[in-house]
C-alpha cells in the first residue's frame, strides 16, 4: 500500500510538467520550416497572434503544433507569452455566461483568433476580441487550451 501510494504521489507531481504550452505568434506573419535553419524549406505562414502549442525547444528555435495537428518549426522570437485560442467550429456562438440557455452575443467564424481571459466554468472559455467584444464560448469550440 505505501509503494502505491509513493507511486501516485510521483505521478501527481509529475503532471504538472506535462501542462500543455500554447503561446501566439507576435510578428504580422511568420514563416514556418520543416526544421530548425532558415536554409530549410519554407511549408506555410502563420498570421499574428494565432496561437501554437510549444512542443520543443531549441537553441533560437521552437516546434509547434498549429490547430490543425501541423508540426513545424518557428524562430523563437517570433512567438510570445500572449494567449489566444481560435475557432475550429463553424458557427460559434459567443454567449454573455457559461451557459446554454445563457443569451447569445456573437456568432463567431471558424479561423476567427480570440484572446483567452480564462475559464470562468468547467468546458467553457471567456475570451475577447480585439474589438472590444467578449463573452464564453464552449471549450469544444476553440484550440488553444
Amino acid at each position: 500500500m505505501r509503494r502505491l501510494l509513493t507511486a501516485f504521489c510521483c505521478l501527481a507531481t509529475a503532471l504538472p510538467a506535462l501542462a500543455l504550452d500554447f503561446r501566439s505568434v507576435v510578428v504580422p506573419a511568420a514563416v514556418l520550416y520543416d526544421a530548425p535553419s532558415l536554409k530549410a524549406k519554407k511549408l506555410y505562414l502563420i498570421r499574428a497572434q494565432t496561437p501554437v502549442e510549444v512542443v520543443v525547444r531549441l537553441e533560437g528555435w521552437v516546434k509547434v503544433r498549429d490547430a490543425e495537428g501541423g508540426l513545424a518549426w518557428i524562430e523563437a522570437s517570433q512567438v510570445g507569452e500572449r494567449r489566444t485560442v481560435i475557432v475550429t467550429a463553424a458557427d460559434t456562438e459567443l454567449r454573455e455566461a457559461a451557459a446554454d440557455n445563457a443569451p447569445v452575443s456573437a456568432s463567431l467564424a471558424k479561423w476567427l483568433v480570440l484572446d483567452y481571459v480564462g475559464t470562468p466554468a468547467p468546458g467553457w472559455v471567456a475570451v475577447k476580441h480585439r474589438d472590444g467584444l467578449s463573452g464564453v464560448v464552449r471549450a469544444t469550440q476553440v484550440w488553444g487550451l
